[in-house]
């Protein structure tokens, strides 16, 4: 089992920037000496999930594609993100959702969980929102590229809340989600009644986000 361990740990040392690793990078990486990593190497190379370039580096091999290619078609996001929507609804009693850009101006509504608390705000799977009002809206927004001084500021915070932004009766809370590489796959968000807002929705909205971009591979941002 620890040969099974430190074989994987010499995999995951490859990152999205990486065209192919020295060995000395590889053993720097994952602190397995030189002579542990070239024999790991050899079994990882016999079953495909890496090869040796003509300069003595290496590289992820072909049947790290097919176990690509074969995670993709079972995979769905909403397998993904829907037990976690759920989890933040069961400790906040507030409606989450996890929004994306759509277009130039407006944010979709791809998945949903209703808040069971009889005032709450209204909002479908398939709703088209404004990108620039709202805290789900802005903080898309803010990870697209937006400029200003409020933006930067949720780039640095990694979330963002507010009362009143969309309209005043209103609260909400967001956190943006990452897949591989860093692309920005959307953000997760949290509403209520702007008289329900409470500081303390704010850590559990993070670790939806965190947790739904750890699934999606971004393994780098929330270390």
């Amino acid at each position: 089992m620890a040969a099974v361990d430190r074989a994987l740990l010499l995999l995951t040392a490859f990152q999205p920037q990486d065209r192919s690793l020295s060995l000395s990078e590889l053993s720097q990486r994952t602190q397995i000496v030189n002579s542990t990593a070239l024999r790991l190497l050899a079994s990882l190379r016999h079953f495909g999930l890496v090869q040796r370039l003509d300069d003595g580096r290496y590289a992820l091999g072909a049947e790290v594609v097919r176990l690509h290619a074969a995670y993709t078609a079972a995979f769905s996001q909403e397998d993904l993100v829907m037990p976690v929507l759920r989890k933040l609804v069961e400790q906040t009693r507030e409606s989450a959702s996890f929004h994306v850009i759509h277009g130039d101006n407006s944010r979709l509504c791809l998945y949903r969980v209703d808040s069971q608390q009889a005032v709450r705000d209204h909002a479908n799977v398939g709703d088209l929102l404004p990108l620039d009002r709202g805290v789900g809206g802005r903080l898309l927004m803010a990870f697209d590229g937006a400029k200003g001084a409020l933006y930067a500021q949720i780039r640095r915070d990694m979330v963002f809340s507010r009362v009143g932004d969309r309209t005043p009766e209103l609260a909400g809370i967001a956190a943006p989600v990452f897949g591989a590489g860093g692309k920005l796959e959307g953000c997760i968000s949290l509403s209520m009644p702007s008289s329900r807002f409470s500081q303390q929705h704010i850590e559990p909205v993070q670790a939806a986000a965190r947790q739904v971009s750890v699934a999606l591979g971004d393994t780098a941002r929330w270390e």
